[in-house]
């Protein structure tokens, strides 16, 4: 195996140390067992895609930048609002260039390019994928309230205000107007509540 492959194959494990960051800021809500930064970027991805599409935007750039932007946090952990307040934020393009040293050039300048546009916050693609990172937030915190979390209320308030596009807006809107279980339901043939 070469040593670039190397460096990849190493983040590839790095990468999955994800699946077990548990995304802390739930825990001030009360939730025992939150979602983990894994879990939370797949949904994020997928929603990307759907408020890219609908708002004209490529949704597949829209989905890959959404699929990295937490991707650092298998450095930092995943820092609440309020930690953010004590601790110095990483900077998410300098951890990025550090995590992807040794690898292919050409993957290399693709991962630090995807964080950057994110970061930038400039281009369609990384306002949708910026989008979905909050409506992802709001939906978890719907169906935490649904568990019987209350305080999620907070969290669902706040990512509903931070929303910019109209797609992302009437998206929310529909969720809120959504029991988290109205899938299976319909699925089921049965009537929504």
């Amino acid at each position: 195996m070469t040593d670039d492959l190397g460096s990849v194959a190493r983040f590839l494990f790095e990468a999955g140390t994800l699946k077990q960051t548990k995304r802390t800021g739930w825990w001030m809500a009360g939730v025992r067992d939150p979602e983990s930064v894994a879990e939370h970027s797949w949904r994020t991805a997928l929603i990307a895609s759907v408020i890219a599409r609908l708002e004209g935007a490529d949704p597949a750039q829209a989905a890959f930048l959404a699929v990295w932007h937490d991707s650092q946090e298998s450095r930092t952990g995943d820092v609440n609002h309020l930690g953010k307040k004590y601790a110095p934020s990483a900077d998410p393009v300098a951890v990025t260039a550090d995590q992807v040293g040794g690898m292919p050039d050409v993957l290399a300048s693709t991962i630090r390019d995807l964080v950057a546009e994110y970061e930038a916050k400039e281009s369609l693609e990384a306002v949708c994928a910026r989008d979905a990172d909050k409506l992802e937030c709001l939906i978890q915190g719907v169906e935490y309230k649904a568990q019987g979390y209350a305080n999620a209320q907070r969290w669902i308030d706040n990512s509903r205000g931070r929303l910019t596009t109209k797609t992302a807006n009437d998206l929310a809107d529909a969720v809120l107007a959504t029991d988290s279980l109205d899938w299976l339901r319909a699925a089921l043939g049965e009537r929504p509540m």
